[in-house]
């Protein structure tokens, strides 16, 4: 196996032979930093690395049945939109890395993030793991999208942002600097079909955020429209790192696809447009971070839900419930947790390697 040093030269490699002159060096750069500022943040960063080595550290999960996965999943890829009957849903939001790959994987990835993010009073890894379990057990079973307009009064307390949160969110992207130099045409573009009819002039702006997709370049659109103001979000698309590793033939964006299936309600305005991401940014799109609430990301019952919302994800397979559930009954009690600890140590002492070394 590739050190990880070795591995993070030739994966940014590919990128640059991805993205050209369009890669934002400095955004790698602040990668880095985070990489090194904790192992929660070095999950988030390195999905690449987990989609090269999952299969070396936990080599059972080859076998288990395959769906359409997130991929990328941990405790912070997970958050609100209005889908097309303006109501707000929650769920996973970030399918850059969505791929075919073994169902397991998804729930060992989002367990894992937990036991690297627990404070040394939180829950025990069975707590954690059982969580995750239960609500992905319900869901493979009886899928549903994750309406929290009437249902789920205390995720919905937790996101719906105040007044003065609200007024910030609008403030920071309107007071985002211009760019050195105009956006490139297929981001231009891609902000420009994406916006109402008829809306004010704007001038698109680079934008720096997430952790996994430092590098690759984004751009907003911040203009007004019948009275107030409309936001949208333009960012590179990638093959998978899971497709690049394990199946390189599959250069297909499975994003729309995956935030599209069956057993969810998308927010209309995501869209591939190209190799181009266009989403809309809202105050109604929001999520929990860990460093601001913790207790409420590491409880059972919102462990409990991202079970329940990634098997919604899986659902788009529906001929994939048996496979799967009869998978699940083959394995012993505690597979999940003990899984999740191999690769949470795994994970840690990658990232001291990479702290010492860079």
């Amino acid at each position: 196996m590739a050190t990880i040093a070795q591995s993070s030269q030739v994966y940014e490699a590919w990128l640059r032979g991805q993205l050209g002159a369009d890669l934002v060096e400095n955004d790698l750069l602040r990668k880095h930093m985070k990489m090194r500022a904790s192992s929660f943040s070095f999950l988030r960063a390195t999905y690449w690395r987990f989609a090269e080595t999952i299969l070396d550290i936990c080599p059972d999960f080859a076998a288990a049945p395959n769906v359409l996965a997130i991929g990328d999943t941990h405790l912070e890829n997970f958050g609100t939109w209005r889908d097309v009957e303006g109501r707000l849903v929650w769920g996973a939001n970030d399918f850059d890395d969505a791929a075919v790959m073994p169902y397991a994987l998804d729930l060992v990835r989002l367990t894992a993030s937990a036991l690297l993010a627990v404070p040394a009073h939180g829950p025990a890894s069975e707590t954690i793991a059982a969580a995750v379990l239960s609500g992905y057990l319900r869901g493979i079973q009886s899928p549903m999208p994750i309406i929290i307009e009437r249902d789920h009064k205390w995720l919905r307390k937790a996101l719906v942002l105040p007044d003065s949160e609200r007024r910030a969110f609008w403030e920071k992207f309107a007071a985002l600097p211009a760019g050195e130099k105009p956006a490139p045409s297929a981001y231009a573009e891609a902000l420009q079909v994406s916006l109402p009819p008829n809306h004010a002039a704007y001038v698109p702006k680079p934008r720096t955020a997430g952790t996994g997709s430092l590098g690759r370049p984004r751009f907003i659109a911040y203009t007004d429209w019948q009275g107030g103001p409309v936001l949208r979000e333009a960012k590179a698309m990638l093959q998978s790192a899971w497709s690049l590793c394990h199946a390189p033939q599959d250069r297909a964006i499975h994003a729309v696809e995956i935030a599209a299936g069956r057993m969810r309600s998308p927010d209309p305005h995501y869209r591939l447009i190209g190799s181009v991401l266009v989403r809309r940014l809202s105050p109604s799109s929001t999520k929990i971070e860990i460093d601001r609430n913790p207790d409420l990301l590491l409880s059972s019952d919102m462990l409990d839900l991202m079970g329940f919302e990634i098997a919604n994800c899986h659902a788009g397979d529906p001929a994939a419930a048996g496979s799967i559930l009869r998978d699940l009954k083959s394995r012993k009690p505690n597979w999940l947790s003990e899984a999740a600890r191999t690769v949470a140590a795994q994970i840690g002492a990658e990232q001291k390697a990479w702290s010492h070394a860079s």
